[in-house]
């Protein structure tokens, strides 16, 4: 009798845990990614899968539209999502193209607005232009893996990388894969189509949910902004032109207070995504101070100066590649000489446009005419206004002897061979007629003193 009792205790216990969990909504975890793939939508998914964790959240969902960007990030992105602790789900809304593919396909599911692609993943430059193949064969096996993980056809995810590749049925030879809604869902890339995400929770038969949005802090939205390449070019223009400035007028002022401020936003977002290093910045201080002792205690410009310059150069270049201590990260599709040229050009590139950008704008600045006038004195003191130059013709009386016209307290007269000049006493009162030497001239003045004093 006891045995059946325990066997319906526990079938009862069971139903009970069913029914309460069924009634419970699920926890949907929601967030976008809607401009080019970077820094800033990779920090925005570290975020999205650390909250999504915390809140024990049952499903992580990314709604996204973007034409590509850095594979770097997209590669990190795929990674977050692959290892995510709940499933994923994916609503491409228009375009999922380049590494919005290869982050697509990383979800467990994916479903597509109507009219939407997706593929399109070839390893292109700036100018859009087909990179060689050193690049596109990392992709090609990045798409393949990711897609095998999610037990979708690897052969397809290759073909949306490399023209070469045919998949008959699917993708001619000499032509890039790129799959609408329809044709995703007839080879499996694509679980169905919807036009909302509530459409997409409902075809994948969660009923019961409740969707916490992504909220990004002024602070997150901050950190993003200034991680981006082009804000950190503009920052390091910022520090060059505000020393230079600095080192052009006496005193600490304003110039110094944009270098330091360009300084921090340049190293603080950095050092708080993990990029930047203790002594990265410790660099980049220190080859300050070896500028700064070449300019103000050592004589020229030599050693100091120029490991000075090497010193900052270097603090911002590696502060844009990923390191942990001094273990260097590089993206496996670029090469590490790649990825170092890259900042290099960007560092040398943003250091030469704020010097040179400083030059001119010093040079507009100072002459330029305000309300208030000019930053710089350049009044003219024409003759035809009653200025004068000083006249340095009496120079050649220095040295030359004669006698006192009149009474000097200390102002006179002195007669040097029978030429009356004005003059004044070096030291005390003189008689007339007393002996007396011209010692120097200046402020436009023959100064004398008694001959006697000379010759003592």
């Amino acid at each position: 009798m006891r045995l059946p009792r325990l066997f319906f205790i526990n079938l009862f216990i069971i139903l009970i845990c069913t029914t309460i969990q069924a009634q419970t909504p699920a926890k949907v975890y929601y967030y976008t990614i809607d401009d080019n793939i970077a820094k800033p939508m990779q920090r925005k998914t570290e975020k999205a899968v650390k909250d999504a964790e915390a809140m024990k959240a049952d499903y992580l969902f990314l709604e996204i539209n973007t034409f590509g960007g850095e594979l770097d990030a997209a590669d990190k992105i795929r990674t977050l999502l692959l290892n995510a602790p709940m499933p994923t789900l994916v609503f491409v809304n228009n375009n999922a193209a380049s590494a919005g593919a290869l982050i697509s396909i990383a979800c467990d599911s994916i479903y597509m607005s109507p009219g939407a692609s997706i593929g399109a993943a070839s390893v292109v430059n700036q100018n859009g232009e087909i990179m060689p193949d050193k690049y596109q064969s990392y992709m090609r096996s990045l798409m393949r893996s990711t897609a095998e993980t999610n037990g979708r056809d690897p052969d397809i995810a290759q073909a949306m990388v490399d023209p070469d590749v045919e998949v008959k049925g699917v993708s001619e030879k000499g032509k890039v894969l790129t799959f609408t809604s329809e044709e995703a869902i007839k080879h499996g890339y694509c679980q169905g189509e919807a036009s909302t995400r509530e459409e997409v929770l409902d075809n994948a038969g969660i009923n019961s949910y409740e969707i916490v949005e992504q909220e990004l802090t002024w602070i997150d939205m901050f950190i993003n902004f200034l991680v981006n390449p082009a804000v950190s070019g503009l920052l390091i223009m910022c520090i060059i032109g505000g020393i230079y400035f600095e080192l052009q007028s006496p005193g600490i002022g304003f110039p110094l207070a944009i270098a330091i401020l360009g300084a921090l936003l340049y190293f603080a977002p950095h050092y708080l995504e993990g990029l930047a290093a203790h002594w990265e910045i410790l660099l980049f201080i220190g080859g300050l101070i070896l500028i700064m002792l070449e300019i103000f205690v050592i004589p020229g410009f030599g050693v100091a100066g120029i490991s000075g310059i090497v010193l900052v150069l270097a603090a911002f270049i590696l502060t844009m590649v990923f390191n942990i201590g001094f273990k260097f990260e590089f993206n496996p599709s670029l090469d590490a000489a790649t990825q170092i040229g890259k900042s290099t050009a960007i560092v040398v590139l943003s250091t030469a446009a704020g010097f040179f950008l400083s030059i001119w704008l010093g040079k507009k600045l100072i002459m330029a005419e305000t309300p208030f006038g000019t930053m710089a004195l350049n009044t003219r003191m024409d003759t035809d206004k009653g200025f004068v130059a000083q006249d340095m013709s009496m120079q050649h009386y220095v040295g030359k002897t004669g006698t006192a016209a009149t009474f000097m307290r200390p102002a006179g007269k002195i007669n040097i061979d029978g030429e009356i000049i004005e003059a004044e006493s070096d030291h005390g009162l003189i008689d007339k007629g007393e002996p007396i030497i011209v010692t120097k001239f200046e402020n436009a003045q023959l100064v004398v003193k008694k001959l006697s004093q000379e010759t003592e």
